[in-house]
């Protein structure tokens, strides 16, 4: 990766996980910035939870670093995991905002006024 990327129809929280809104579901993520501050990403473990909410962790990212939590950016009932990406972590260096997608939830009403645009999370990132 050469140059990391902030998409702008997606939302970030300050702990790097991103929110892309559909709708009423949000597919959760980490951010290239996030990926590449880890470094080599040796283990990812998502938890086997029905719902996530704001601020707490579901799932732990390990790299030769580091291991992290996975916040979750807003409230939801989880419908899908990315099943395959325990097995592809290189999914998550070359495509974080595509196939390397982590959690897919419902949520009623979409609330993400707090979360960070992407004008917002670089201008963040630029500060540290």
């Amino acid at each position: 990766m050469t140059q990391l990327e902030y998409p702008e129809d997606l939302y970030y929280l300050d702990t790097h996980e991103y929110v892309r809104m559909d709708g009423e579901i949000a597919t959760i993520g980490i951010s290239a910035f996030a990926i590449d501050l880890l470094g080599d990403i040796v283990h990812l473990e998502l938890d086997d939870v029905d719902e996530v909410i704001k601020g707490e962790t579901f799932g732990t990212i390990e790299s030769v670093k580091a291991v992290e939590d996975l916040k979750a950016p807003i409230n939801g009932i989880v419908i899908e995991r990315n099943k395959e990406i325990a097995d592809n972590l290189e999914w998550l260096l070359d495509d974080p905002y595509g196939e390397g997608w982590l959690i897919k939830v419902r949520v009623q009403p979409p609330e993400v006024d707090d979360l960070l645009s992407a004008n917002d999370y670089r201008q963040l990132l630029e500060g540290e």
